[in-house]
């Protein structure tokens, strides 16, 4: 069999190797094409610019609700947490959205950005936190066994510590009973610009955190103490996963 044989064989094989990647790996993403496509991008883009490292697996349901807590930093941070979702302890799991409620200004904003908040189905609210009907889009998401990322200190943070929380975030663990999984991230880059962390270079560690066992609050009447308490008690457990003693920062 001469060179030129070989090496037809050989890429016959090569192309048949990239059909199967083609299409056997978006069958792992019921969510269709375009959150396939963001994945294979995201995959390249996030280790080569941030060098993302973590400290384990990543503990989040291959299937079912949940509600994914962070701290946040910097507008990069949904993209951090979307890495390596889908390496559970247990091996591979498919390719999930984790739909983040963020401000509604950059959910409508046109071009790629505003494309890119619409595929990954986040969910827009005003800042001044009294957003109705997007408290009830977020729970209609868990009720619908869905990820739901939220980021409880609502604006990015630029000083110390964690911020306090709205209480929204209790509420609907409380009211929809999905497990509740604090993400700290480190060194997520911030620059006066919202665009420049995209391109600034870094090193980010993530750490991940046991779910929150809120089992002892169900059924009790969602008054603003109890509320609070169990959002406070949420934001301890994130300052407890990001190495801090308290929400406000102290790690001594």
């Amino acid at each position: 069999m001469d060179a030129d044989l070989w090496g037809l064989i050989a890429l016959g094989l090569y192309a048949l190797v990239a059909g199967a990647i083609v299409f056997i790996q978006p069958a792992r993403c019921p969510e269709g094409w375009a959150i396939w496509w963001l994945y294979v991008v995201h995959r390249l883009y996030v280790p080569n610019v941030f060098h993302w490292r973590a400290n384990g697996r990543c503990p989040f349901p291959p299937e079912g609700p949940a509600i994914i807590i962070a701290n946040h930093r910097s507008p990069v941070d949904p993209l951090m947490i979307w890495m390596n979702h889908h390496l559970t302890p247990r091996g591979k799991g498919p390719i999930r959205v984790i739909g983040f409620v963020m401000a509604r200004e950059y959910y409508e904003q046109p071009g790629v950005i505003g494309w890119i908040c619409r595929a990954m189905q986040s969910i827009p609210i005003e800042r001044d936190g009294k957003d109705v009907q997007g408290t009830r889009q977020a729970l209609k998401r868990l009720k619908e066994g869905k990820l739901l990322g939220i980021f409880p200190e609502g604006g990015i943070n630029t000083g110390p510590g964690l911020r306090e929380a709205d209480v929204g975030v209790a509420w609907l663990a409380l009211t929809s009973r999905a497990p509740v999984y604090p993400v700290f991230l480190h060194g997520t880059p911030q620059r006066t610009s919202m665009t420049a962390p995209f391109y600034t270079f870094s090193r980010v560690r993530v750490s991940y955190g046991e779910p929150v066992d809120l089992s002892a609050y169900y059924g009790r009447r969602k008054n603003h103490e109890l509320l609070r308490e169990v959002t406070d008690l949420l934001m301890q457990r994130l300052a407890e996963t990001g190495g801090l003693r308290s929400p406000r920062g102290d790690t001594s």
